[in-house]
């Protein structure tokens, strides 16, 4: 499969993401992660984003759009891939537009995840995170809490609570995605590509998206 997955924090992108590529091995890309991965792998590319995340600034689209070129390129996305909360913008929509047409991939659609706000401020008020760096595994204090004292099942080290997810940041953070990323649903339904699918529960989002690719787990 060769789709995207929009939809506000607290949607269940990343979950809903690892849960497809486990099905029929496409990649789960996000953009965070492929720009950790050229930092530490020490290219060119992460040179030149470390440089502007050191100081505290946004990495610009042109430098993303190089980054994505150059994953979409490796050996792993032959099998398809699923773009995790990329694009966040209309200029980014619109250069990757442009890569996917220059390296001639077509997407399936673009799958929006459409959460009820009360059910957003929910999952993330109660998630968790390992404050190990090398593991980060994420918890939710009602469905999958950490060990009794706080502490991760995995490593063991304290879980948090992340600065941007308190209440009042998390109500930024709709405000800022409503604003900037809600507008490319206009772009994508133009396109004839968005497909909306209602995310309270991960797992028949995953069978609703499996169904319209005409694929199923049996």
């Amino acid at each position: 499969m060769k789709i995207i997955l929009l939809g506000a924090p607290g949607a269940g992108k990343g979950t809903v993401a690892k849960m497809l590529s486990e099905f029929d091995g496409s990649v789960h890309i996000s953009t965070g992660d492929i720009l950790r991965a050229a930092v530490n792998a020490g290219t060119d590319l992460g040179r030149e984003a470390k440089a502007y995340m050191d100081k505290g600034d946004l990495v610009p689209d042109s430098l993303i759009m190089k980054i994505m070129e150059a994953r979409l390129q490796e050996p792993d996305c032959a099998k398809g891939f699923i773009l995790d909360g990329f694009p966040r913008t209309i200029p980014q929509a619109e250069a990757l537009k442009g890569l996917l047409k220059r390296l001639n991939h077509r997407l399936d659609f673009v799958a929006n995840l459409e959460v009820p706000r009360e059910v957003v401020l929910d999952r993330l008020t109660t998630r968790r995170t390992c404050s190990n760096p090398d593991c980060q595994e994420i918890y939710n204090v009602k469905s999958n809490p950490p060990t009794p004292d706080g502490r991760c099942r995995k490593c063991g080290s304290p879980v948090v609570q992340r600065a941007d997810e308190t209440e009042e940041a998390i109500l930024h953070r709709l405000e800022t995605y409503n604003r900037k990323t809600a507008p490319l649903l206009d772009f994508y339904e133009k396109e004839g590509l968005l497909r909306r699918f209602e995310s309270i529960s991960s797992r028949e989002t995953v069978e609703a998206i499996k169904k319209v690719l005409g694929k199923s787990g049996n």
